[in-house]
């Protein structure tokens, strides 16, 4: 594993795709699919070491993810004033 910017650590799952660990076995992957890239924000089920994907979880495309990076400090604020 390295670290990203920020010291974040880049993990690399079985299969070689890399993640961070988000918690309570949630994962942000970064992944290709049919050519597209895609993060891929999922819940993770099973023991350590063997996971897998669950379908609790959200693909978003590179404009998908774009926008939510510019949302990011208008969501802070709403998370502030809720």
């Amino acid at each position: 594993s390295n670290a990203g910017s920020g010291g974040v650590k880049v993990l690399k799952s079985s299969d070689g795709e890399k993640y961070i660990d988000l918690g309570k076995k949630k994962r942000a992957t970064v992944r290709s699919f049919k050519g597209n890239m895609l993060v891929d924000i999922r819940e993770f089920y099973g023991d350590d070491g063997n996971e897998k994907p669950g379908k609790k979880g959200i693909s978003l495309t590179m404009e998908q993810w774009e926008t939510l990076k510019d949302s990011m400090s208008t969501i802070d604020d709403l998370l502030v004033t809720q």
